[in-house]
Parts: structure tokens; sequence; C-alpha cells
């Protein structure tokens, strides 16, 4: 479904709760995928939403509930009693169980582990051994398993006793006696060779299998370079224990790519766009703390120059443009690093020749803006020097802004902070900071 489709869809659904008519609105749900009315709640705000969150039906409530951010998931799952959640949750996949359970207070995690059947509640709780954050935490152990020791007529009666297969299975895992991986049979062939064919005669090992504690960056690095739709997950003896599928990588990457882009404003992913005034406004509070501080540094340097300033009042008009065009270059060289982290492309070796480019970047940048700013400001205010000033500022700030940009997110991975989150405060720090020392330490020196 296009967007706006989705949006006409959130429209009808929205103005059908506005005017008090619930059968049309529920109505609409039922033509609407479960990742339909999850964007659907999303789009409402917090009273509206629990009035359509009451409409969905409860066959879909799992699916939907997987589908929101945490943040929204929290204040719905608030107004379930725990039968009802026991019964969303009975009809998700495995990983989507653990998913949704990690998710939800300590007290409530344990009453809802209670009431599952023995299998099931330790099944769940395997996956909930290891980090949610690595192949063990994403993979399902509903996985079919083969010996290499068997003809493929054997697999094929198998399969027809099980009478289903797991989603998104495109391979069965190999196995030899002890349960230790030995590749990949895939459905294609399986179908079409000889059925007294041997398994091991047919089976690749062509996928290195993911190890359990594999970090999940890791993982979807995986699946992009090979182009993977499922693979195999290993313990420490190499014995296959369950499997990763596409769509939970296609998830993990999409909250990658939105957690890069809330975090450059401070932000969580999981932020909701309609969440409380209060607990929005104690969120952001940090991080325009932190913003002020940042200023307050910038105006005391400022007013270590206050005489300069009385002097020469062009300085005043002219003094944010430098400190406004390195935190434009340093972002520059910021995003890139970042991006180049997450791709691992960056290491020790190849530091130097990065920093060699983006210096020569931020000179060539430098020497033309340079130029550019001083005969700008030689005509408007009719004083080479001071456009002189200003261009051998500039040049000084973007040279900086390109170290800056290229070491902050390197020295913040070691120290385990994610730079997303706080590389753009500490670039703007030091690219104003550096910025208006330049300008107006030459200013002062000079005139």
């Amino acid at each position: 479904m296009s967007d706006k489709d989705l949006q006409d869809q959130s429209t009808t659904l929205a103005d059908s709760i506005h005017e008090g008519s619930l059968s049309a609105a529920r109505q609409v749900m039922q033509a609407m995928h479960p990742a339909e009315i999850a964007d659907a709640l999303e789009s409402l705000p917090a009273q509206r939403r629990q009035i359509l969150w009451e409409l969905v039906d409860t066959e879909v409530e799992g699916e939907v509930l997987m589908e929101v951010h945490d943040e929204v998931r929290g204040d719905l799952v608030e107004q379930m009693d725990l039968e009802e959640i026991r019964q969303a949750t009975k009809r998700l996949d495995l990983d989507d169980q653990a998913d949704f359970v990690q998710s939800l207070p300590e007290k409530l995690t344990a009453d809802l582990l209670s009431g599952m059947g023995r299998q099931d509640r330790d099944r769940l709780e395997q996956v909930l051994s290891y980090p949610e954050d690595s192949a063990g935490g994403l993979m399902n152990v509903d996985i079919i398993t083969v010996r290499d020791d068997v003809t493929l007529d054997v697999v094929l009666r198998y399969l027809r006793r099980r009478g289903d297969m797991p989603k998104h299975t495109n391979r069965l895992w190999v196995v030899d006696l002890h349960g230790h991986y030995r590749g990949g049979l895939s459905i294609r062939k399986l179908l079409t060779a000889s059925g007294a064919t041997l398994v091991s005669e047919v089976a690749v090992n062509d996928i290195e299998p993911l190890h359990v504690l594999t970090p999940d960056k890791d993982v979807s690095r995986a699946f992009e370079d090979y182009d993977l739709v499922s693979a195999p997950v290993v313990d420490d003896n190499n014995r296959v224990i369950g499997r990763v599928t596409i769509d939970d990588v296609v998830d993990l990457i999409r909250e990658e790519a939105e957690q890069s882009v809330m975090s450059m404003a401070g932000l969580s992913q999981e932020d909701d766009t309609f969440s409380p005034v209060l607990r929005s406004a104690r969120r952001r509070a940090i991080w325009l703390g932190v913003n002020l501080i940042t200023a307050l540094l910038a105006a005391w340097v400022i007013a270590q120059f206050e005489t300069t300033l009385d002097r020469v009042i062009t300085l005043a008009v002219l003094m944010t443009v430098v400190p406004s065009m390195g935190g434009i270059a340093g972002s520059q060289t910021l995003t890139l690093v970042i991006r180049g982290q997450a791709l691992g492309q960056i290491n020790r070796r190849n530091t130097r020749a990065l920093l060699t480019r983006e210096l020569s970047v931020g000179l060539i940048n430098g020497l033309a803006w340079a130029l550019v700013v001083s005969a700008f400001t030689y005509f408007w205010f009719g004083s080479m020097q001071i456009g002189i000033i200003l261009g051998v500022a500039l040049l000084i700030n973007l040279l900086f802004a390109a170290i800056a940009g290229l070491f902050i997110p390197i020295l913040m991975r070691r120290f385990s902070i994610d730079p997303a989150l706080a590389g753009g405060v500490v670039l703007t720090t030091i690219t104003d900071v550096v910025g208006l020392v330049a300008f107006l330490g030459l200013a002062t020196w000079f005139l």
C-alpha cells in the first residue's frame, strides 16, 4: 500500500472515531494489515488511540503490538489485563514473543511465563537467556534440521508428516548425528534432485553460521552482504540451536536507521509522537541543558574579546560566520565517519588516510570560501584587513572541523558512547569555540 493510501486510511479512522462512528472504524480496520493498524494507532493522540485499540480484533492484537514502538506498546499494555496479554502473545512467533516479553515490566514477565506450558516456557527462556542485541536474542528456535546421512525421500516423508514449515523457510539446515552444523539444503534442490540422493551429496556449506553471541549489527551486515533469507545460529560447540530470518533483520535495520536520525536530536527511537507533555519535556530538557552549557561557553569566549568588539563593531556583525561554516563542515565529516563505523569501514590502518583526505577537503573548501568571504567583506564594509582576518579564521576552523569530525566518533566509540547521540553536541562546541577564538583572536592581534 502506498503512503498516500495509508494516510487516507489513517485519516478515515481518525474521522470515524472523532464522529463517534465506531462501527465504521472497525469495518475499515478489518481490511488493514496489522502494520497498517499500528501506523494508524501511532498517528492518534492518546485518548483516541485507546478508543481505536479497543476496536482491534483480538486475533491480531499481538502482531499490532509488535509493530508499534516500545513506548506506544507500553502505554497500550498498561490498559490490558494479564489474560489479554497472554492471548495476544500466544499467536506470535517465538522470536517475537521474546521481543515482546523483554519490553514488559519484570513482574509482568514472570506472571506471563508462569502461565505458559512447560515446553513453550522452556523455549522462550532459552531465547531470553541471550542478550537482546545478539543473534541469540533475534533467533527463533522453531527450526527444521535434517541429518546428512539420510536420503531426500526420507526428508520429504518427514515434511509431509510434519504438515507445515516455519515462515521464511528457504533452506533446511543439515546436521550430523550430534547436531553439529554441516550446511544447508535448499528447498529447490530438495524438490528437483533424485529422491535416492543422500542429503550430504546436495547440501552446501556456503553460509557461515552465526554464533549465538554475534552482535545484531554483524547479523544485519551478514544478511546484507550475502543476500540471506535465513541463517543458522550455533552454540559454542557448533550445534544448531535456531535461526535468524529476514523479517527480524529488516526490523533491526529500520530501528537502527530511526535511532541514528533521532539520536542526532538527543531523542530515543522509541519516542512517541503523541507521548505525554511532561514526559517529552523531561527528556528534551536534558539536551537543552547540555546545549545551554555549550552556548554559555561560546558566550564566555566572546566576552574575553569585549574590548575588541567595542572598538570594531563590524566584527560583531561577522563573527557568527566562522562558527557556522565550521559546524556545517564538521557535521559532514562526522556523519561520514559514523556511517563508516556502522558499516565496519573504519579501522586503525585507514584512519591516517581518512584524516589526510578530510584535511585536504577542508583545505580546498577553506581556501575557496575564504576568498569568497574576504571579497564579500571588502565590498560590503570596505575593509580588506577584516576580510583577510575572516578568511584566515574560516580556513583554520574548517581544518579543525575536519579533525574533530573524524576523531570525535572514534574516541566516543572507544569509551562506549554513541557518537550519533553525543557527537553533534561536542562537535558544535569545538567549532564554535575554535571559530570565535580564531576570528576574534586574529582581529585583536592585527587590529
